[in-house]
């Protein structure tokens, strides 16, 4: 802000033509420019000394020498101009340490800060680190459950997807475990706590996400990789310049033209309108510097539920015994369930619309918990449970029914008889196979895992149906990072994901993508937000950062070929220093307009 404010303070009285006029020696126009230079410039050109002694070169280290070449010059506006943007990718930076901190800010702002503990009659709200093992502790409807534990009382269902990938809400009755950070149902519930707070489910994630924002590398930027030799370069000619002809305004000639500002505005202006273009695609860029990774990632790491599957059971096989017939069992059923609140109901209300079957007014309609579903419709008694109690009343039905396998399962009786077998699974996105597909032939992926805290026959049904060979099941927050570091290690990674479980490895990935309307840690800890639930978004992205790289090198590498021909004339001594400053801004203006085509939308954004 001061450097904005110093250039501007000189612009205005240059308009007031405020001119011969000293201050100190130096004329009034020029003084709020020293004062950049001095209070701005002299900290930043510390730092790039220091940089220069350690032997690390960058491009920001050349303009820190233009700056000291322009206070020779007296070529103040320069200099402040400089210091503007050397402090504002400074002040970037500082932002996104600031992002990454904000990580855990979030985790902490999602856990409740006390819990309701029940001892004999009379309810108190107590820190959560008053909790011991074997309080009793309500959680309310629609709050965070607080620890782990096991429900005594009450029944009702709990998301706990985030947390674990299962994108279920899974039934909660007594002797039901659960865990700390997911979400309850409509219904009160009374948990013994088995664990001390520090000691959660939902603290272990926190603990691998600081551990993980601790240990994420960093990534030189590509304005440094192109800087790293180019400042060395436009150096020595300076030097050979200078020590040819003995002439010192050579040196400044050649350091006034080779300013690397195709370098240091070019590439940050084809990043901005990057990121342009991709809000208007739906697709939040948190951290600029994901644009510049994800092209050269090689490794494809997935989570499975929300990303490659669309989070919700869907009706996906009906096995229904002999003497009943699959329509009128399934207009039946969803007849019922229209009454429920059971995770399963929509699904199988969903698949009687899409059959094009007419539901029933249902009477003596009852829910005990645990217990299933009870009804009549159209004077038939109508049952739904699951195959374990099915069992108990019916053991013969064992031998009628298929083997369990994955998914979810409910069995149907009809006037007390076994009449059907639904079983549901979380589906694949349509676009799925045809998108993993393509990632090696055009994005030049090598490899694509799967890596899902869901079950194994969940995670390899998914796999099979998409195209994907490599997958882990069953993986905790703390497996996932291991997995995603040892992966890293080989090779750049892009982790996609949408839960709070994911969150540690989105921060541990080289890139990391939250899918889907993410909670706010799994987007904190992104470095961008694919907000569409479409798979061609992604597409998009990764389309978006490669056009964004080339256009920057475009205009980086063009800028540098203009400015090393400029070099050559002023090393010649046919481009004094003002004629030089002139060519520069000229060759700025051109790196400048071509980089701004990153915000114009090409004629398309994905090729599958």
């Amino acid at each position: 802000m001061g450097a904005i404010a110093g250039i501007a303070t000189h612009l205005v009285l240059r308009l007031a033509a405020v001119k011969g006029v000293l201050f100190l020696g130096i004329e009034l126009v020029d003084v709020p420019l020293v004062a950049v230079l001095l209070l701005g410039g002299a900290p930043l050109l510390w730092t790039l000394g220091s940089q220069l002694f350690s032997g690390r070169f960058g491009s920001d280290l050349l303009a820190g020498i233009s700056i000291v070449t322009s206070i020779v010059l007296e070529e103040y506006l320069a200099g402040a101009l400089v210091v503007l943007m050397l402090s504002g990718g400074e002040a970037l930076e500082a932002y996104a340490v600031r992002s990454a901190s904000s990580v855990l800010q979030a985790l902490a702002r999602r856990m409740p800060a006390s819990a309701h503990r029940r001892r004999g009659a009379v309810l108190e709200d107590v820190p959560l680190s008053e909790l011991g093992v074997g309080d009793e502790v309500v959680v309310f409807p629609h709050e965070t459950c607080p620890i782990d534990g096991i429900v005594i009382e009450g029944h009702g269902s709990m998301d706990e997807a985030y947390l674990t990938g299962e994108p279920y809400k899974l039934s909660k009755t007594p002797g039901t475990a659960v865990i700390s950070g997911a979400i309850n149902g409509e219904s009160a519930l009374t948990v013994r706590a088995t664990a001390l707070a520090v000691d959660s489910r939902y603290n272990k994630i926190f603990q691998v996400m600081r551990e993980s924002e601790q240990r994420r590398p960093r990534l030189r930027r590509l304005g440094d990789q192109l800087g790293a030799f180019y400042t060395p370069f436009a150096v020595a000619i300076a030097l050979a310049a200078w020590g040819l002809s003995g002439e010192a305004t050579r040196f400044l000639a050649v350091l006034v033209v080779a300013t690397p500002c195709p370098l240091l505005i070019a590439i940050p202006v084809a990043i901005l309108g990057s990121i342009s273009l991709a809000a208007r695609r739906s697709i939040i860029i948190k951290d600029p510097v994901v644009l510049e990774r994800v092209s050269s990632c090689r490794i494809a790491i997935f989570d499975k539920t929300g990303t490659l599957t669309y989070g919700e059971p869907k009706l996906v096989e009906k096995i229904v015994l002999p003497g009943f017939e699959e329509r009128a069992v399934l207009a039946a059923v969803a007849s019922l369930e229209r009454y429920s609140r059971h995770p399963l109901s929509r699904a199988i209300v969903a698949a009687a619309e899409e059959a094009g079957l007419p539901t029933t007014p249902a009477s003596e309609v009852r829910e005990p918990p645990g217990q299933g579903l009870v009804g009549v419709i159209g004077g038939r008694r109508v049952e739904v449970t699951s195959r374990k109690k099915l069992l108990l009343s019916h053991a013969d039905a064992g031998a009628r029914l298929p083997a369990q396998e994955g998914g979810m399962e409910c069995a149907v009786l009809i006037d007390d008889s076994p009449a059907a077998l639904f079983r549901f699974r979380d589906t694949p996105r349509s676009e799925g196979r045809r998108f993993i597909g393509h990632l090696g032939p055009r994005h030049r992926f090598d490899r694509v895992l799967m890596v899902s805290g869901d079950r194994e026959s969940e995670v390899r049904y998914l796999a099979d149906a998409v195209g994907i060979h490599e997958v882990h099941f069953s993986q905790s927050p703390e497996q996932k990072v291991e997995i995603v570091r040892a992966e890293t290690a080989l090779a750049p990674t892009l982790f996609m994901g949408d839960g709070v479980n994911d969150a540690p490895a989105l921060a541990t990935a080289t890139v990391g993508l939250a899918f889907g309307q993410a909670s706010d840690v799994t987007a904190e800890a992104a470095g961008a937000v694919v907000l569409d639930s479409s798979l061609g978004r992604v597409d998009e992205f990764l389309h978006i950062s490669q056009r964004m790289r080339s256009i920057a090198l475009q205009s980086a590498l063009g800028g540098m070929a203009l400015s090393i021909a400029g070099m050559g004339l002023a090393a010649a001594g046919l481009l004094p220093p003002v004629a030089g400053a002139l060519a520069q801004e000229a060759i700025d203006v051109a790196a400048v307009m071509n980089a701004l085509r990153a915000a114009w939308p090409p004629r398309a954004l994905t090729d599958f």
